[in-house]
């Protein structure tokens, strides 16, 4: 529980949000499958009052390398988990509802967006267009311009910055929850976050091809000179 609701200085965008976060087959966004997904609701406190959550077949082998992350082993997707074309129906159908009251939080959102879409478009659904969308990577970047070391923006290196708990990391509800928690832990801190989630969504899309940009740049003078960044977000173009 964070006990923060008190502050009359925390944007009303972050009051309630929907939060959501998927652990996947791998990190291609038009060829990885979804393996499990959470979207949840939290209140001004961080707390959940709405949690959904699915285990899905994703209809492929799910590698080793991934399983590892996330715990789930193509025997245990086979096992236990749904057909993806329900689950993706499904999912989709939530976000959207939510989104028309509040805002969608995840955490590096073009992967989950991007992913969503892949496999929306796989089965033939219209697939989601989130707005707005709070994105606390895109937030700690702009915000924290210098952060020191290989993993220093995780989520679980940002959490543990920002005070957030995060007990079970690639688990997607821990992820999901932990992910609407930092958000809302940056509204309190930085006062340039007071805005409408409107405009908020707006300026992480700037701020974000920026962000993508740079990085091309960086990587350029690292020998790197046929990197492309991919812009566009929440969702990659």
């Amino acid at each position: 529980m964070l006990d923060f609701d008190f502050d009359p200085n925390r944007p009303a965008w972050s009051k309630q949000l929907a939060v959501f976060d998927l652990e996947t087959t791998g990190l291609d966004l038009d060829t990885s499958r979804i393996v499990t997904s959470t979207v949840a609701v939290i209140d001004s406190n961080g707390e959940p009052t709405e949690v959904h959550e699915w285990l899905v077949n994703p209809g492929i082998e799910i590698p080793e390398a991934a399983a590892n992350v996330h715990g789930v082993t193509t025997e245990i997707a086979k096992a236990n988990g749904v057909e993806p074309g329900p689950a993706i129906s499904e999912m989709l159908e939530v976000l959207t509802l939510l989104n028309k009251s509040m805002p969608l939080v995840a955490f590096n959102a073009p992967y989950d967006f991007s992913i969503l879409k892949s496999e929306a478009e796989r089965y033939d659904f219209q697939p989601l267009s989130p707005f707005p969308v709070i994105d606390p990577l895109v937030l700690d970047r702009k915000l924290v311009k210098f952060r020191s070391g290989k993993g220093s923006r995780t989520l679980i290196a940002l959490c543990r910055d920002y005070g957030v708990e995060l007990s079970d990391a690639h688990n997607s509800t821990a992820d999901a929850v932990a992910a609407g928690r930092l958000a809302q832990r940056q509204a309190a801190k930085f006062p340039a976050l007071n805005v409408s989630a409107e405009e908020l969504h707006a300026s992480q899309a700037m701020w974000s091809d920026e962000q993508s940009l740079e990085f091309e740049a960086w990587l350029k003078q690292q020998d790197r000179p046929d990197y492309r960044a991919v812009l566009g977000w929440p969702i990659k173009n």
